[in-house]
């Protein structure tokens, strides 16, 4: 009996332990996990998204928003479904060109409020608005500081080759860059890790001497899932994934980006 006693208060003390460390080990509130490990070593190239990264989509919101009647409080639920609608694809191991998908969705939340779009007039507002996008005021100065310092530009998005041409022609961004990568030589969309692996491959170089630079958490939180090291940009209504790894750089625009960048060795 005493025995019995003896191991119950045992086995008790024990889970009051483990009882201390569940909420930690549950939530992963480690002490690595909180902490920004500071990496100073020059990334090799530097990866840029295209889309609310460099280029401003306020004049692209505002036509989506006319398409829907007005209804700019559906703009987000638009994006999102576009965002959802891509995973969903390269997740069936499809493809298909990431303004068609815009397009879809601008159809499927139309539908949802009792507004008409067919499929060539939803394709006409994503395609002539996504191709006229200007850059944001930040980027260009900070792509000049960039270059300048040495660092290899290259822009990786989830636009189509030709979409992502027609974008830095129109806003005066193709000179800055080495190179642009779309996922649609891999027909995988970001932020899947095939899509990451390919770009690292692509440049000739290993995951962890990439830096991808973004402004939407669920593209950095993909980066450094894949082992690449990410920089993300704040802009207005965008947050970093709190269930992914920390993020080497936060600031909010690019040039406070750059200017961390030139001081790495």
């Amino acid at each position: 009996m005493k025995n019995k006693r003896r191991n119950f208060i045992k086995n008790l003390g024990l889970m009051g332990t483990t009882g201390m460390l569940m909420p930690n080990l549950v939530l992963g509130n480690t002490q690595e996990n909180n902490t920004i490990m500071t990496n100073t070593t020059r990334p090799k190239v530097l990866f840029f998204d295209v889309n609310e990264t460099l280029l401003d989509l306020t004049q692209m919101k505002k036509q989506v928003g006319e398409a829907l009647n007005g209804r700019e409080d559906l703009l987000s639920l638009w994006f999102t479904t576009m965002l959802q609608y891509s995973l969903v694809t390269t997740a069936s191991g499809q493809y298909e060109h990431f303004g068609n998908i815009g397009a879809a969705a601008l159809q499927m939340v139309a539908a949802n409020n009792g507004i008409s779009i067919s499929e060539k007039e939803a394709r006409n507002v994503i395609v002539n608005s996504l191709r006229g996008l200007p850059a944001h005021p930040d980027v260009k100065a900070a792509l000049t500081q960039l270059k300048a310092d040495g660092y290899k530009l290259v822009s990786f998005t989830n636009s189509s080759n030709a979409g992502v041409k027609k974008q830095f022609e129109s806003a005066g961004l193709t000179d800055y860059f080495d190179e642009r990568l779309s996922v649609e030589d891999i027909g995988k969309f970001k932020p899947f890790t095939d899509a990451y692996t390919w770009a690292a491959r692509k440049m000739g170089i290993k995951p962890e001497e990439c830096m991808l630079i973004a402004a939407h958490g669920w593209d950095v939180a993909g980066a450094v899932w894949a082992g690449w090291r990410a920089a993300f940009i704040s802009r207005p209504g965008q947050q970093l994934f709190p269930l992914a790894p920390k993020t080497e750089i936060i600031e909010s625009d690019l040039q406070k980006v750059a200017d961390i960048l030139v001081t790495y060795k």
